[in-house]
């Protein structure tokens, strides 16, 4: 396969996840504000929580080129639908599809039917940032467009250098996003009873945010708690949005593309490997929140060395932000 078709393959995987994940961020955030405690201060504490969501999508810097507060219109703004914002859920869906169009004799037909719809009616027919009462139903809306791509993809393509590609950086993006939404919203329990209640408040955003809250609930029949909340994003086996299960994902595309490609170094097949089993094989949580053994921040930049490491062994040396 030729190495731009793969870099297009592998950055469509990506920024379907991504423009989800951002939805999904800014939805729940929404909800959180609006059901925020009514104990003393309660609400006010919660109320403050739209600036976090630039520095999960690592976009603070640039944002503050354009607002001077990150307030709920401004960030719903930068993160939906603002030209200047490339990571914004317009910007993902509009390189999606260009890739995909690069794509059209390597995808199918229904795959490109439905990428194609999901840019006009989110991305090029939506001239203004969501209303804070129709907020809620364009994320949802973005979120069960890339659910269907997905399953589209996984029920049409072949098994092939292809579908290993694009299923490749669907995973790093999932991976990524459990890393940085942690190192941001991750707290210690509070003492007192507004506290509790806040951080109470806040656990169940955390795992509404990464789709986990329902999986988790039923894993745990106890009140959600800090430490338990990580183990289950970072660890668990068999939810599919842990960092864990977005890594072993990662680890079989990726030794299907090396030994698709055999002319092609190892290397990014073995940062992957080493940094799968670092989380498999991890005793406890704490050895990454606490200890650093990894630390987050250990974990989120393996994660981008491994994606430089396939755009210089697969794509070409290309390298997107």
């Amino acid at each position: 396969m030729l190495s731009r078709l793969a870099d297009a393959l592998f950055w469509l995987g990506r920024y379907l996840e991504r423009a989800e994940h951002t939805a999904r961020l800014l939805d729940v955030n929404y909800h959180a504000i609006v059901e925020a405690p009514l104990a003393s201060g309660g609400r006010g504490i919660v109320a403050e929580q739209w600036a976090p969501l630039l520095r999960v999508t690592d976009s603070e810097a640039e944002f503050r080129r354009h607002f001077e507060r990150a307030d709920a219109p401004s960030v719903v703004a930068w993160l939906t639908v603002h030209p200047d914002n490339p990571a914004s859920i317009r910007g993902c869906l509009t390189y999606a599809r260009e890739n995909a169009r690069a794509l059209r004799d390597r995808i199918s037909t229904e795959t490109w039917e439905a990428i194609n719809t999901a840019y006009h009616t989110l991305a090029n027919e939506v001239v203004a940032a969501p209303e804070e009462d129709a907020l809620h139903e364009y994320c949802v809306a973005v979120r069960d467009a890339n659910h269907l791509v997905t399953g589209i993809i996984d029920a049409t393509l072949t098994r092939d250098l292809g579908w290993h590609v694009v299923r490749a950086g669907r995973s790093l993006e999932r991976a990524d996003n459990v890393v940085r939404t942690l190192m941001v919203r991750h707290r210690r329990a509070e003492d007192g009873p507004v506290a509790a209640g806040l951080e109470a408040h806040r656990a169940m955003a955390l795992l509404k945010s990464m789709s986990a809250y329902e999986a988790y609930r039923k894993r745990h029949r106890t009140p959600p708690d800090a430490e338990r909340i990580a183990a289950y994003l970072l660890l668990d086996p068999e939810f599919p949005r842990s960092l864990r299960s977005a890594l072993e994902a990662l680890h079989g595309d990726v030794r299907q593309i090396a030994l698709r490609n055999p002319a092609a170094p190892r290397e990014v097949e073995r940062q992957v490997g080493w940094l799968t089993a670092q989380v498999t094989y991890c005793s406890h949580v704490g050895r990454i929140i606490d200890d650093g053994e990894p630390s987050l921040a250990d974990l989120l930049a393996a994660l981008e060395a491994i994606s430089d490491g396939m755009a210089r062994t697969y794509f070409g040396a290309t390298v997107h932000a």
